[in-house]
């Protein structure tokens, strides 16, 4: 069975970190690019940041851009937000998506073949 599974998430303070894991069973991801998602309550799920299958290419919200960094490692068929500086408004649910994908062309993929069900991030004091 084909899946991606989010974990890391919690409640964190402002300011604090959290890295989030995806990981994929039931195939591998050495040929998929990779999106992370977030959804705040009442807001459009909108993008994170992605990496290319060989991690050569790496994209970022200009919202997150400096605090969190995207990595993965294909041994362990798992993909990594690390969030530092959090703030309120990253509050949200955070999402992993595969697509089939080998190379990023200028930015992240319109369209993802998996989904995870995602992890709750809450920065609050």
């Amino acid at each position: 069975q084909v899946q991606l599974v989010e974990s890391g998430g919690g409640l964190v303070q402002p300011g604090g970190s959290l890295r989030l894991s995806c990981a994929a069973s039931g195939f591998t991801l050495d040929y998929y690019a990779i999106g992370w998602f977030r959804q705040a309550p009442g807001k459009e799920r909108e993008g994170v940041s992605c990496i290319s299958s060989s991690s050569a290419s790496t994209y970022y919200a200009d919202s997150v851009k400096g605090r969190f960094t995207i990595s993965r490692d294909n041994a362990k068929n798992t993909v990594y937000l690390q969030m530092n500086s959090l703030k309120p408004e990253d509050t949200a649910v955070y999402y992993c998506a595969a697509v089939f994908l080998l190379s990023l062309f200028g930015g992240c993929p319109g369209a993802y073949d998996y989904w995870g069900q995602g992890t709750q991030v809450t920065v609050s004091s």
